[in-house]
């Protein structure tokens, strides 16, 4: 299926930079200067492979890699990073190995590989090792661990007054302590400047001259750094559902994420209207919806997933609805809220505050997002219900939340990245995560090495939506073939 080009590519940048001035404002802020290149890291040993010995998903093989805790003292204390390939179903064409970087922060790579190779698509598998990681303080990359009764003293996300802000600062401070202590020293070295050298030992264990990438999400970041730090070492990169690191404040990064959202939720309403399989079809679904945060808030709406227990408005917006904008699962999501709107009510109960990401340390050493007071915080709070006001309690600003307070190492920066190969950078226009203006910035800033291809459609994730997309990304990453500038068209639901 063609591409299509770019006359059509300009009308789908100008409708998506609309979406939020903070994307294109960002551009011209620098908090910290672009790495330095760093001579090549060297690896303590060889790969030694074997098989992972999971027996319902055989064929994965594992194996450790010996870095550095901290690249600046490659002398001093190392960690075991757990690695995971799958070998290339056609060996006589095989190009070499691909390195996935996984999303989250806090996905493990080997999991990927091991249990959910059909993520890459058959013509990928058949010519690469397809190649993945637990990044540092992850799964089997000794994981960060925190004591599970300070975290389950964590107060609510939801703060209401400035002693809220002061006592969610100091109990921030108190958890990053006690992971510290238990974590032991990569605590302090989680950042994704630091992951860009893992990356680059794994390159070179792996025995490639060059590498060949494809981060997803969160991925996205290290594989622009990794082209930033080492752009000679780069022979392919794909980056899927990306991240602009440029975004250089809280106001308009926080900003940024409630318009991707409030866009897919927009998208879900459009289809329910017109789509006759939609369990709300013909009904107001916004009324519907709020009706449900309504008895969330109550303590009143039963979670789907546990009988008797009570939903939290954050759950209803992070964990039902997102997931399901995530895979574009639109007619799931009609059908749950359908669903949830016919139960009983439960007796009025207090939720409780919604676990974060088990990687959150990571994500706070990568973005520097300071709210000064209260004040600011409720601002910007008020602000992403102006912008998503159909989604409050978005999981980013939980985030933000729990990094107040917190040492950055790897703070945002405009890419800077000369003499690499061109990269593919791969986004749905209407991405609930990674709103389609961060993938045209990124874009932007790359220069001559970037090129935009645009998913028409909806959802986290886009490589393999449909044959034009699956074809312009496996042509790109076998043969280097570089897809002219353009978009694929949307797969109907």
């Amino acid at each position: 299926m063609p591409l299509r080009g770019k006359s059509a590519l300009r009308r789908i940048v100008a409708r998506g930079t609309a979406m939020t001035v903070g994307a294109v404002t960002a551009l011209t802020t620098c908090l910290a200067a672009a790495p330095a290149v760093h001579a090549s890291p060297s690896a303590t040993g060889a790969l030694r492979w074997a098989p992972c010995g999971d027996r319902q998903n055989p064929g994965a093989e594992c194996a450790t890699l010996s870095v550095p805790v901290d690249w600046a003292h490659p002398d001093g204390p190392r960690l075991d990073l757990a690695v995971a390939r799958r070998k290339a179903t056609d060996p006589g064409a095989r190009v070499g190995s691909m390195v996935f970087g996984p999303g989250g922060p806090g996905d493990s790579g080997v999991e990927m590989v091991v249990g959910r190779i059909s993520r890459f698509s058959p013509e990928v598998r058949r010519r690469f090792d397809i190649v993945s990681f637990d990044p540092r303080g992850v799964g089997g990359s000794n994981p960060v661990n925190c004591s599970a009764g300070l975290l389950a003293q964590r107060p609510s996300p939801v703060l209401k007054s400035q002693a809220d802000f002061e006592t969610t600062v100091a109990y921030n401070r108190r958890l990053r302590a006690d992971c510290r202590a238990r974590t032991g020293p990569v605590f302090d070295h989680l950042d994704t400047a630091q992951t860009v050298r893992d990356v680059d030992a794994l390159r070179a264990a792996l025995g490639e001259r060059k590498l060949t990438f494809h981060g997803s999400s969160y991925g996205t970041l290290l594989g622009a750094q990794y082209a930033e730090t080492y752009p000679r070492r780069v022979r392919a990169t794909v980056l899927e559902s990306v991240m602009d690191h440029s975004v250089a404040t809280t106001r308009d990064f926080l900003q940024a994420e409630a318009a991707a959202a409030g866009d897919s939720f927009q998208e879900f309403r459009k289809w329910c209207h017109g789509a006759a399989a939609c369990a709300l079809h013909g009904r107001d679904v916004r009324v519907v919806w709020q009706d449900l945060l309504t008895r969330a808030s109550r303590g009143t709406l039963e979670d789907p997933a546990k009988p008797g227990s009570s939903l939290s408005s954050s759950d209803l917006v992070n964990k039902i609805a997102f997931r399901a904008f995530y895979a574009a699962d639109y007619a799931g999501l009609a059908t749950a809220i359908a669903e949830m709107e016919a139960s009983k009510p439960l007796p009025a109960s207090p939720t409780s505050p919604a676990p974060l990401p088990s990687a959150t340390a990571v994500f706070c050493s990568d973005w520097h997002l300071p709210v000064r007071d209260y004040r600011e915080y409720a601002s910007v709070v008020a602000m992403m219900k102006r912008t998503a006001p159909d989604l409050p309690y978005l999981l980013p600003i939980h985030m933000a939340a729990a990094c107040l307070g917190a040492p950055t190492a790897n703070p945002q920066h405009r890419l800077n990245v000369h003499g690499s190969p061109r990269i593919l950078v791969s986004n749905a226009l209407h991405d609930p995560a990674t709103g389609y203006p961060w993938a045209v910035s990124v874009a932007r800033q790359l220069g001559r090495s970037g090129v935009l291809l645009t998913y028409e459609g909806q959802g986290h994730g886009s490589v393999t939506s449909g044959p034009c997309m699956e074809h312009a990304v496996d042509s790109y990453l076998t043969d280097l073939a570089v897809p002219p500038q353009g978009s694929c068209p949307a797969i109907p639901s």
